[in-house]
């Protein structure tokens, strides 16, 4: 407990700072002890309904198909020709062993052998450091990661923390054989050589096609397509549009926090939160189970969303005293 009122008086001293910079940004006035926040209210609504088109007055066409009637008649898609077949050549295969290069000694230069191995090195010691930290209750880690109507947090924390030193894995070379030559026979090289020797001479062979006929049938129009043009009227429907009435804006409000509150009132405030239907451990500990059933409970109810608010405390029946 005496560490969440350090850490409270802390971020309430820093935000006094930023307050004595910007005197618009004061909360009002209030008794010595009190904790104030800026916080969202909620947007209210009404739902309102008015008629809207819904398709335009148009003019639909309607195409009256024109009638056809068939008949067939034989035509020639081919006349008769004489075509010409070539006859390719016939071939057979033989194959011949060639000396490509002679059998010869070379000696052949073997470089030197090397192996890796990995070893630690410091590139930077430890130290400490400052780092933001967080206060008031509703405003940790987890309203960070809420709605982007959660609370705006006015004041900064800064904790001191130690960070590790860092090393780095360095990757060096060493010798394992040295540079060596060999002396080896290289065998004689051959290749095989593959040619095709006319078997049968090409040929022509010529050939009579006759024409070929295909009896198709065809159309012949009995009345034109026409157009008949038809007025289709407007048509229109009732839509519901909800439009804002008032809220939405950020505004100072008196909350509870480590210098106002103890562990016995948020555990009031955590049964209060179980019996409205919100069930939450009645431990004392202000942590993201009792954060999150207070949102929801704040945005079922059109409450300022995201810190523990004095007219959320009072909506819960619990007493601020």
């Amino acid at each position: 407990m005496m560490k969440l009122i350090f850490i409270s008086a802390a971020a309430l001293a820093m935000a006094g700072l930023a307050v004595a910079q910007n005197a618009t940004d004061y909360p009002p006035s209030a008794d010595a002890g009190s904790c104030f926040a800026r916080v969202l209210i909620p947007e209210t609504t009404e739902v309102v309904t008015e008629q809207v088109l819904a398709t335009p007055e148009r003019a639909e066409i309607t195409v009256i198909p024109a009638v056809y009637e068939t008949y067939t008649q034989e035509v020639m898609i081919r006349e008769a020709t004489t075509s010409f077949t070539v006859i390719p050549a016939d071939y057979v295969t033989k194959t011949e062993q060639i000396l490509e290069a002679p059998e010869r000694m070379e000696t052949v230069v073997m470089p030197a052998e090397f192996e890796t191995y990995t070893e630690k090195v410091l590139i930077r010691p430890a130290y400490t450091t400052w780092k933001p930290g967080a206060g008031l209750y509703g405003v940790n880690v987890m309203a960070a990661k809420a709605d982007s109507d959660s609370a705006l947090s006015t004041g900064e924390l800064l904790c001191r923390v130690e960070v590790p030193a860092q090393y780095d894995e360095v990757t060096r070379a060493r010798l394992v054989h040295q540079e060596r030559t060999e002396t080896k026979v290289i065998p004689a090289k051959y290749r095989t050589l593959k040619k095709d020797v006319v078997n049968t001479p090409a040929r022509i062979v010529e050939e009579a096609v006759p024409a070929v006929y295909e009896t198709i049938t065809l159309q012949k129009i009995v009345s034109p397509a026409q157009e008949q043009t038809t007025v289709i009227p407007a048509t229109y429907r009732t839509v519901e549009k909800r439009a804002v009435t008032g809220g939405g804006s950020v505004e100072w409000r008196e909350v509870l926090c480590d210098t106002n509150a103890s562990p016995a009132k948020i555990v009031e405030v955590q049964m209060a939160l179980t019996t409205k239907g919100f069930k939450v451990p009645a431990d004392g500990d202000f942590g993201p189970a009792t954060y999150r059933a207070m949102e929801a409970y704040q945005r079922a109810n059109g409450l300022p969303v995201g810190y523990l608010t004095v007219a959320t405390v009072e909506s819960l029946g619990v007493s601020v005293d």
